[in-house]
């Protein structure tokens, strides 16, 4: 059970992210969303920092749901992807 008490969900998702303290459930067939308070605690920064890359347009892309903003764990995991760092002993293309 967790704070909320409700027993978490596990994921159909990268295992990494199945271990988060969120509850998040999935419906078949649909990626589940991350709210930015997920993600922040996902990737360990603060909320404003979430919220400063989306005015950047530096983040994963996001969704509105009426006045929320959620993620896909595809798109965050894509996304992380994308900011993995060139090894030093190899050349950007």
């Amino acid at each position: 059970m967790d704070a909320f008490g409700s027993a978490r969900v596990r994921l159909g998702c990268a295992v990494h992210l199945s271990g988060m303290t969120t509850q998040l459930r999935t419906v078949a067939g649909l990626d589940p969303l991350l709210s930015i308070e997920d993600l922040a605690e996902y990737l360990g920064v603060p909320i404003a920092t979430i919220y400063d890359w989306r005015v950047d347009g530096k983040g994963p892309r996001g969704i509105r749901v009426g006045r929320h903003v959620k993620f896909t764990t595809g798109d965050v995991l894509a996304w992380i992807e994308t900011q993995r760092e060139v090894r030093p002993d190899q050349h950007r293309r």
